[in-house]
């Protein structure tokens, strides 16, 4: 087979149908780019997807990181889900470590200054369903708040700039549970799952709702993009958050319908969850999720057992341990893709990227080996 664009290479992924090789997708930690640069390893104008053949470039991926290894999908759309889009954060409290921000949620969340990462949770100004009626509902339904949530012309940009370069484009942000998370913090959102799980359901189809009124306006404007790519991390280690059970009854209807809002217009749906989520994937193909995305190792996910179970409905992205690529021991690297790409590439369907993201850990040489033998062990006969 021909060399396909990246763009033809992911959608024949994200459908489980043959191509010339697997994709290539990754995450970059926003520090990872300048520690590279720094060593001398990216100069002047270069970017990291582009120089590895990577086939998607995400919000949070900084541009030069992406085009540096040639990453094969690009992505923007990122929305303000905060019941006040315009709200400033205020700093509350800051150290040379940290600084602690109450955001347009009202939520006090702490920030790390000098590494990547989520915010630890500190409090919330919702911790109930009267807290959600009275401070954020009413705010999300607001349509006159929902062109602010955006930026139109960013996504037109990259969807043009991927449309130029062949790159499968996609948008993407957080779908519902991720929503709701940082606004009234897991603990009390899980407890409403268990003693009031119509309050959840009603924030996951508020949440959804919202979303996709602020995607009619961007893409009526701006144009829509080849598929989307949602973050619900609902998972923590060897669990999910919560059981099938409890996903059917109080999220999976919001998510079909935001991946049925998604298949009317063409477009696949990738999912990424950080996290033990195994459980739940039964019922997130259910709500209609086309491809898995990162299968978190430490956390108990196994990609050639995955493949096994799921790879006649979905497409699969990721699942090759970080910690190896973190150990810079490049036989360590050999082992893990030779362990796992052949089965997980076997009749398409499968995009290379690390289960989780590249941090400053991992040197600029292993990643480099990573992408070359992974391509090449990754690419299909004629």
């Amino acid at each position: 087979m021909p060399a396909l664009t990246g763009r033809e290479r992911i959608a024949l992924h994200l459908k489980r149908q043959p191509a010339d090789r697997v994709g290539l997708l990754e995450s970059f930690w926003g520090d990872t780019e300048q520690h590279w640069r720094d060593q001398g390893f990216l100069k002047g104008g270069q970017d990291i997807e582009g120089r590895f053949g990577i086939e998607q470039d995400r919000d949070g991926a900084d541009e030069d990181v992406v085009s540096h290894f040639g990453i094969d999908v690009w992505a923007a759309g990122w929305l303000n889900s905060e019941a006040d889009p315009a709200c400033p954060k205020t700093i509350i409290e800051e150290t040379d470590e940290w600084k602690l921000v109450r955001d347009g949620n009202g939520a006090l969340l702490k920030w790390w200054k000098h590494k990547s990462g989520t915010p630890e949770h500190v409090d919330f100004l919702v911790k109930d369903r009267a807290g959600w009626e009275e401070h954020i509902r009413p705010r999300l339904l607001d349509e006159s708040l929902l062109r602010g949530r955006v930026d139109i012309e960013g996504y037109r940009k990259t969807r043009q700039q991927a449309a130029a370069e062949q790159r499968f484009f996609c948008w993407n942000g957080v779908s519902v549970f991720e929503q709701m998370a940082p606004m009234c913090g897991h603990e009390y959102m899980l407890m409403g799952m268990a003693l009031d799980p119509d309050w959840v359901k009603d924030m996951a189809e508020v949440y959804a709702d919202m979303t996709m009124n602020v995607m009619r306006i961007l893409f009526a404007e701006a144009g829509p993009p080849d598929g989307f790519f949602f973050y619900e991390d609902m998972g923590f280690k060897f669990k999910p958050f919560m059981s099938p059970a409890m996903y059917k009854e109080i999220l999976q209807p919001s998510h079909k319908r935001q991946f049925d809002y998604a298949h009317s217009l063409g477009c696949p749906v990738i999912v990424h969850s950080c996290g033990f989520v195994e459980p739940l994937v039964p019922g997130l193909i259910e709500a209609g999720m086309d491809c898995l995305q990162a299968m978190e190792v430490k956390a108990g996910m196994d990609l050639v057992e995955l493949k096994k179970k799921y790879g006649h409905r979905i497409a699969l992205c990721g699942g090759m341990d970080i910690r190896t690529l973190e150990s810079n021991d490049l036989q360590q690297v050999e082992a893990e893709l030779q362990k796992k790409l052949p089965a997980a590439m076997a009749g398409g369907g499968y995009i290379l990227h690390s289960d989780h993201s590249i941090s400053t850990r991992v040197n600029y040489e292993t990643y480099a080996y990573f992408v070359r033998r992974g391509l090449e062990i990754g690419t299909y006969g004629s």
